[in-house]
């Protein structure tokens, strides 16, 4: 090969090693560079939280950060470092029955669920203590108005016992668990039946929006169309809440989102009167829903909680006129078409939104 041929293929070669370093170094020095986040996510970390971790988080899951118990755990307020806020830790009691499927169920169904007002779960942690003993928690945000519950019947101790729920007020609650049941039982791939809708797993933000919470009872059916045989969920190992449980539970008819309907009836009228369904003036041939269903709609001030109708120092114009009255009968009507007997006769949760958005507008005109 001549030296001229040589020295145009050393020139061409040359050439392409130029090109090729250019757009390297073009490439690199135009890049943006990747986003750090300002702060670690829990959401980041999920399942990789430890035992240590949280109990610095909850001072050694001190009985003064303690906030609440629950059929298979206790609840704890805590804290972390670069996490904006408080959290609330709950903690799964391992020796109790059930406790470790619990809390398999609501990491499944948490985990692959987000709506504004359904509890956010932040991470789950399966460890072991100091002991050497499984623990297994749940990290949440925290509700920094407690539960329904303690709103409701002025629990002794509660934060927010200062409050008292107005009519308008608990028109937005039944709403929010509305919006998040409607959510729960009309996905397209996979169905989440709760299976213990209650006050106590009705949560309170700042802003007093309410956050349906407790998954460890829920089950997930595979397509929201229509449930073949091999879906259906057989109710006899589900251990809900007396006096939430519908009818068919009890007589071992399988899991369904109507049965989640019947607890949210029962929600409703323990809300308009400020009675549990296991109150003592409950017997054999008398229930909450047939109370209600009674005084509909002549006698319903007979039976409404009257802190909902009462004026207030903040608001002196609450008072029982016609129209209040009205929106009474509304939403004890609705509680009452949630919580019937058979699962055919009770409302959708789609017509429950426009009746509860119906009274909303009759209460702000």
């Amino acid at each position: 090969m001549s030296l001229k041929k040589k020295l145009i293929i050393i020139s061409v070669i040359g050439g392409v090693l130029v090109s090729f370093l250019a757009f390297i170094t073009v490439h690199f020095l135009t890049r943006k560079p990747k986003k750090l986040p300002s702060s670690p996510s829990l959401q980041n970390r999920s399942f990789s939280m430890t035992y240590g971790d949280l109990h610095e988080a909850t001072n050694g899951f001190s009985s003064s950060n303690l906030v609440g118990k629950g059929s298979f755990g206790s609840v704890y307020r805590g804290s972390l470092l670069n996490f904006e806020g408080p959290i609330a830790v709950k903690v799964l009691n391992l020796e109790k029955r059930g406790a470790a499927k619990s809390f398999v169920a609501e990491c499944n169904a948490l985990g692959k669920i987000k709506h504004r007002d359904l509890v956010k779960i932040l991470t789950c942690c399966s460890s072991v203590d100091y002991k050497g003993e499984d623990f297994k928690a749940i990290v949440f945000e925290f509700m920094p108005e407690g539960s329904l519950e303690n709103v409701l019947h002025n629990n002794e101790g509660s934060e927010n016992e200062k409050h008292s729920l107005i009519l308008s007020k608990r028109v937005d609650i039944a709403l929010d668990v509305a919006h998040a049941l409607d959510y729960l039982h009309h996905d397209e791939d996979q169905v989440v039946v709760h299976c213990d809708i209650k006050p106590s797993n009705v949560l309170l933000d700042e802003d007093m929006v309410a956050h349906l919470g407790d998954f460890g009872l829920a089950r997930l059916i595979h397509g929201s169309k229509e449930h073949s045989s091999k879906d259906q969920i057989d109710s006899s190992t589900i251990k809900g809440t007396i006096g939430y449980l519908p009818p068919e539970y009890g007589a071992g008819g399988p899991v369904t989102p109507e049965g989640d309907i019947y607890s949210y009836g029962i929600l409703l009228l323990e809300m308009l009167t400020g009675k549990r369904p296991t109150d003592n003036m409950f017997y054999e041939n008398l229930s909450l829903h047939k109370l209600c269903k009674m005084k509909i709609p002549e006698e319903i001030l007979d039976i409404v909680d009257s802190s909902m109708v009462m004026p207030t120092v903040e608001d002196q114009t609450w008072i029982v006129e016609n129209n209040i009255k009205e929106c009474l009968v509304m939403f004890a009507t609705i509680g009452v078409a949630c919580s019937e007997e058979f699962p055919a006769q009770r409302m959708l949760t789609k017509h429950v939104i426009l009746k509860l958005l119906e009274i909303k507008q009759k209460l702000s005109s």
